[in-house]
């Protein structure tokens, strides 16, 4: 119960944000989030609603990152591991959980309805909205690196972080491709 109450007062005060940043007219790109270790920048065009991880049906024969389907506000939706997924693309190794950070609650985000998948990606930490001006460099994707991936961007802390294309993502084969390969 209260950890409904901290996301649905975590998503008051970035819609507050947001509405601010509009009418100021700030430029607000991403969602920042943290997955085992990694910072993601979501597109906040193509990311949907915040919920708290709530109990997710395995379903059997699935990819290890597929977690499972979860009902949120009537809607089934598969939720998606997404630092598993992206280390199963890039053969990085993230963080146990246990090794996350215990205090914060996991979080699921809902990709836009536009895109037209029901699908929500599993997050260990929102780190709040980010718009371009708070970095200084961008580096283009590698050439070996994902399809979904766009820049990588540094903030003035020196830490990095990873833009994900959620569009791309949602369209992508192994993405859409959640049954694990028959063993013999």
């Amino acid at each position: 119960m209260a950890n409904r109450e901290a996301i649905r007062e975590l998503q008051t005060r970035l819609a507050h944000r947001l509405r601010t940043a509009r009418d100021e007219g700030l430029s607000v790109s991403w969602l920042a989030v943290r997955c085992a270790g990694m910072n993601y920048l979501l597109p906040l065009a193509q990311s949907g609603e915040i919920f708290p991880m709530t109990a997710v049906q395995p379903v059997p024969y699935a990819q290890p990152w597929f977690l499972g389907v979860v009902n949120l506000r009537g809607g089934l939706y598969g939720v998606v591991n997404i630092a598993q997924y992206v280390a199963a693309e890039t053969g990085e190794r993230p963080v146990v959980a246990s090794q996350r950070r215990a205090a914060a609650p996991q979080v699921v985000v809902t990709l836009n309805a536009a895109l037209d998948v029901n699908c929500a990606l599993l997050v260990d930490e929102l780190a709040g909205l980010r718009n371009p001006l708070v970095f200084s460099a961008a580096q283009p994707r590698a050439a070996d690196a994902p399809p979904y991936f766009g820049n990588r961007f540094i903030d003035a802390g020196g830490q990095s972080w990873q833009e994900i294309n959620i569009q791309t993502l949602s369209q992508h084969p192994r993405f859409l491709s959640i049954t694990a390969p028959a063993h013999s």
